[in-house]
C-alpha cells in the first residue's frame, strides 16, 4: 500500500488526526525519541535538520551529560554534529520522563536483546510504552522501532496503551516503523534508508508516514504492524541464510584446498542470480546474531519449526569456535603448543571501522583461547580498554614490535587503521578471517 492509497481511504478523521497532521506538516510537532542508542540518536538528529524540536530520553545519565555538552559516542555521529543540535534547541537530552506528556510524536528506540535461554527479552519495550501510557492523552503517536516479533505491537503495546481508556485511531495513534540504520556505512545515512511503516489503524499508518516522510527520502507504508515488523526479520534473516552459506563453502573449501574468496569473486561476475556473500569468524552486532532468533521463538511458539533459519543459526553460532580450533592447528604444524601461546587478536568490534563490540565474534574467540591457555592480547583502535572474563585488557598499539612478539596474529575485525602490509610482514603468523591481506601473498599468512 502506498502512502497516496492510505491517505485517500474514506474515514472521517477526528479532530486529534486533523491536528497532529497539522503539527507535523508545520514542523510545530513536539517530538521524542526513547533510547538514544546507534539507532535513537541518528534519528533524533535526522528529525532536528528536519527542522522539529525534539526530545531525547535515555536512563543513562553519563550519554545524556555527553550529549548536553556536545559531546558525542557513537562512531558515526561527529561532535559537531550533536554540538550544533543542542546550541539550536533541536535536541534537548533528558532522563526526565515527564517530557513525554508534552510531546506530540514519538519514537521508541531501545534495545531488544535476547536472554540466555534465547528467548526474546522485552522488558525495555515494555518499560518504555509504561512510561508513555502512565503520560499518554489524546493526539499523541506512538511509533515503535525496536526489533521484535510479529504481533508485539498488537499484542502487548497496544492493550497497555487502551488501558488508559484513550482508543487507538481515535484518541491516539500507533505504528511500527523498523529500524534499518548500518553503523559505519558512508553510503546511507538515517535519511537515505526508505522507511517503511505500518499502523495498527489506516490513519496510524497515515501519520507516521507523514511524519517520517518529513525527514527521509521515501517512505513505504504496509498494511498492519504485523507486516512492518516481519519486515525487519526477513531482511536480516535474509542476511543470516546466506552468510551461514558462505561459512559453510568456506569451511568446505578450506577442507579442500580451494581459495574460497577466489571463487565468491568469479561467481560474483555473473550479471544475475547470484549475490555475493562473505564468510567470516561469526555474526556480531544487535541484528543478525539477534533478529532470526526472535523469528524462530514466534514460529516455535506457533507450532511451526523453522528448520532452515535454526541451521543457519547453528552454523554462524559455530564460527567462532572453528576459528579457534584452526587457530590452534596452525600452531601444532609449527610444533608449537596453543597452552601459552601468544595469540593476539586485532580488531574485537563486530565490524569495520565502528567501535560497538555487540555479540562480536572476537570475544568468543578470546574466551576460547584464554580458556585453552593462550596468552591473549588485542589490538582495536575504536576499543581502548575491555573487561573479559573477570579481567582487563589495554588495547596494544600495532607496532612491529608489538606483531613480533606474538605466535600468531588473527585478523577478526578488518579496520581500516590497520597496516595490513605491516601486520603481515612483522608477525610470524597471521590467520585471516575477513580477507584483510587478499593481494598480499606470503608464507605466514593464511586465510579462512
Amino acid at each position: 500500500m502506498s502512502i497516496s492509497e492510505i491517505a485517500t481511504v474514506p474515514v472521517s478523521v477526528p479532530d486529534a488526526c486533523q491536528a497532529l497532521e497539522h503539527k507535523i506538516r508545520t514542523r510545530e510537532a513536539q517530538l521524542g525519541v526513547i533510547g538514544l542508542g546507534y539507532v535513537g540518536l541518528p534519528l533524533a538528529l535526522t528529525f532536528g535538520r528536519a527542522g522539529f524540536a525534539v526530545t531525547g530520553f535515555d536512563l543513562d545519565s553519563k550519554k545524556i551529560a555527553a550529549l548536553s555538552a556536545g559531546q558525542s559516542y557513537i562512531t558515526d555521529v561527529p561532535d559537531a554534529e550533536v554540538a550544533s543540535a543542542i546550541g539550536e534547541r533541536h535536541l534537548v537530552p533528558t532522563t526526565d520522563f515527564d517530557q513525554i506528556a508534552k510531546l506530540d510524536a514519538m519514537s521508541i528506540c531501545v534495545p531488544t536483546p535476547l536472554r540466555k535461554t534465547k528467548d526474546p527479552d522485552l522488558s525495555y519495550i515494555m518499560a518504555a510504552i509504561e512510561a508513555v501510557a502512565q503520560r499518554l492523552r489524546p493526539g499523541q503517536l506512538i511509533v515503535l522501532e525496536s526489533t521484535t516479533y510479529p504481533g508485539t505491537t498488537e499484542e502487548l503495546v497496544l492493550p497497555r496503551l487502551e488501558e488508559t481508556g484513550w482508543r487507538v485511531g481515535e484518541d491516539f495513534f500507533l505504528a511500527f516503523s523498523p529500524e534499518r540504520v548500518d553503523p559505519g556505512n558512508k553510503n546511507y545515512s538515517t535519511r537515505d534508508i526508505p522507511k517503511v511503516v505500518g499502523g495498527t489503524t489506516p490513519r496510524c499508518s497515515q501519520l507516521a508516514a507523514l511524519l517520517y516522510g518529513q525527514c527521509v527520502k521515501q517512505v513505504h507504508a504496509v498494511s498492519s504492524t504485523r507486516v512492518a515488523e516481519m519486515v525487519k526479520l526477513l531482511e536480516n534473516t535474509f542476511r543470516s541464510v546466506n552468510i551461514a552459506l558462505a561459512n559453510e563453502i568456506a569451511l568446505m573449501c578450506a577442507h579442500t584446498g580451494i581459495d574460497v574468496w577466489e571463487v565468491i569473486q568469479a561467481a560474483a561476475t555473473k550479471p544475475f542470480g547470484f549475490m555475493p556473500f562473505y564468510p567470516g569468524p561469526g555474526l556480531g552486532g544487535h541484528c543478525i546474531p539477534i533478529d532470526p532468533i526472535y523469528l524462530l521463538w514466534k514460529a516455535r511458539a506457533d507450532g511451526f519449526p523453522l528448520r532452515f533459519i535454526d541451521l543457519a543459526d547453528e552454523i554462524n553460532s559455530s564460527m567462532p569456535r572453528m576459528v579457534a580450533i584452526r587457530a590452534m592447528e596452525l600452531l601444532n604444524q609449527q610444533g608449537k603448543p596453543f597452552k601459552g601461546a601468544r595469540v593476539h587478536i586485532l580488531g574485537v568490534t563486530y565490524k569495520r571501522d565502528i567501535g560497538d563490540t555487540r555479540e562480536s565474534p572476537a570475544l568468543e574467540i578470546m574466551k576460547l583461547s584464554l580458556a585453552a591457555g593462550a596468552l591473549v592480547s588485542y589490538s582495536d583502535p575504536l576499543v581502548p580498554s575491555l573487561a573479559l572474563e573477570g579481567r582487563e585488557f589495554q588495547s596494544l598499539p600495532v607496532t612491529p614490535e608489538v606483531l613480533r612478539g606474538c605466535d600468531l596474529a588473527i585478523i577478526v575485525t578488518d579496520h581500516a587503521q590497520f597496516d595490513v602490509p605491516c601486520i603481515v610482514k612483522n608477525t610470524p603468523l597471521v590467520f585471516d578471517t575477513r580477507n584483510a591481506t587478499n593481494g598480499l601473498r606470503a608464507e605466514n599468512v593464511v586465510r579462512l
